[in-house]
């Protein structure tokens, strides 16, 4: 059966480089079904809103991320930290407390930047506030793209440097690996 991948991406931005970035992924894994997962009409997270199921887009996040497998954030570096608009994604995602849908979904974290450390410090950011969620993020391996505009092709809207493609798909095949890991570790 194949998995179900949601794809996160942490920039709003029309001609963002993390979009094309997650452009790229289902042609170099195909052995899952992906689907974008958008962050785009999320409200600002306010506890006052946060009953029952949430606003309507909340609820049709949450039920997108509920039906994955797993899910793959890709996401920019803002100020060296965590693009506000993803840390309110994920703030949403992780509530009510006890229910939420991120307890327990494996994770992923790739960022691109046109800078030379390559979302490291977002990265880490992004994985503290997934730590927090109990969220299972892929270990040991990070996906860091540095000097995106030379691995990028505007046109096609993906990324087309080879040693980087090469490398995603490796990544995206670990966490593909890992998924079958966290659904053991759920078994026991």
């Amino acid at each position: 059966m194949l998995k179900r991948i949601g794809i996160i991406v942490g920039s709003l931005r029309e001609n963002s480089f993390n979009q094309m970035i997650a452009n790229t992924i289902p042609e170099l894994v195909d052995s899952a079904e992906y689907e974008y997962i958008s962050i785009a009409n999320l409200p600002l997270y306010n506890a006052d809103l946060d009953h029952g199921e949430g606003p309507d887009p909340v609820m049709q996040y949450r039920e997108a991320i509920q039906k994955t497998d797993g899910i793959i954030i890709v996401s920019p570096e803002y100020n060296s930290g965590i693009p506000g608009v993803l840390k309110n994604a994920l703030d949403w995602a992780s509530t009510p407390t006890k229910t939420a849908v991120l307890i327990h979904k494996p994770a992923g974290v790739i960022g691109g930047t046109p800078g030379a450390k390559g979302t490291i410090l977002s990265q880490q950011q992004i994985r503290q506030t997934l730590d927090a969620t109990q969220s299972y993020v892929l270990p040991a391996q990070k996906m860091y793209i540095s000097q995106v505009l030379d691995k990028i092709d505007s046109d096609t809207r993906k990324l087309t440097d080879e040693t980087t493609r090469k490398y995603l798909q490796r990544y995206v095949q670990s966490f593909m690996q890992w998924i079958d890991q966290v659904q053991r570790l759920n078994e026991q």
